[in-house]
């Protein structure tokens, strides 16, 4: 299986075939879902959630997402590295988005960047093309937007409002985006929005007429627990599993059982 690359993304739009795609943030995890097959790996800001313990995703760092990115591109030799752009590394200036977003392929190995937001980061995605870097584009739910849309709410369920998600849905894709990320928005909108548009759309949150899917890993395998969004669906347990090996371990060293014989040397 050769490289997945942007171009890669456009054809399976072309031909109608579904994008899969997962968040990763470290080697280990990130061996298992490119060997899976996986199309794309999101490096996402929201690992200051599921790796850091964080409640949000604002404190997280360029620093740490280069961090986790190097880590996750030294793991894979299929899947697309998209790096997250974390809060404050693009909304400041065109100059620092231009930087940072550079700085996801020269350091940290990924082919290409995601950034929130429409309207208000036109320009930042037109320097990013301009400048070689591919960009994916993300509206609807944007999780750096928390405070201003009131915390973790479906987007354009409003007449005017799924109106203005499609107008900057056709914004980004005329800014240069190779793919847009659809989060909580109702599935009909998405659906008009994946017709709409020749680039394609990825969804989490956004129903089954997209393009593509997203979820993050550790929702997918069962490791976070703290809230399950509705659009999320389990397909293992790994905390269960993990729990239950931690306290065999811990039972067998207590008794002596562990080390046995066959783990020790002669």
């Amino acid at each position: 299986m050769s490289k997945i690359t942007v171009q890669d993304f456009l054809r399976k739009k072309e031909d109608r075939k579904k994008i899969t795609m997962l968040t990763a943030y470290a080697y280990p995890f990130a061996r298992i879902v490119d060997e899976a097959g996986i199309d794309g790996i999101l490096v996402g800001d929201s690992l200051g959630m599921v790796v850091q313990g964080l409640e949000n995703t604002l404190p997280v760092t360029m620093d740490e997402m280069i961090y986790h990115t190097k880590m996750v591109s030294r793991a894979v030799n299929n899947a697309i590295v998209i790096g997250d752009m974390p809060f404050m590394s693009y909304q400041a200036g065109i100059e620092d988005a231009v930087r940072n977003a550079g700085r996801f392929l020269k350091e940290a190995g990924a082919s290409a960047v995601k950034l929130e937001g429409g309207a208000e980061v036109v320009a930042q995605i037109k320097a990013m093309t301009r400048s070689d870097i591919p960009v994916m584009a993300h509206i609807g739910l944007t999780p750096q937007s928390i405070h201003r849309m009131g915390g973790y709410k479906v987007q354009g369920k409003t007449e005017e409002a799924a109106k203005r998600l499609l107008q900057e849905a056709h914004m980004v894709e005329e800014a240069g985006a190779f793919s847009l990320l659809l989060e909580a928005i109702p599935m009909k909108l998405a659906k008009r929005i994946t017709r709409e548009l020749s680039i394609p759309t990825i969804g989490i949150g956004a129903g089954p007429f997209c393009d593509g899917q997203v979820l993050v890993l550790h929702d997918v395998i069962g490791m976070f627990e703290r809230f399950v969004p509705k659009f999320v669906k389990r397909y293992a347990n790994l905390k269960e599993e993990a729990l239950k090996a931690i306290k065999n371990y811990r039972e067998e060293v207590e008794k002596g059982v562990f080390p046995a014989e066959e783990q020790s040397f002669k």
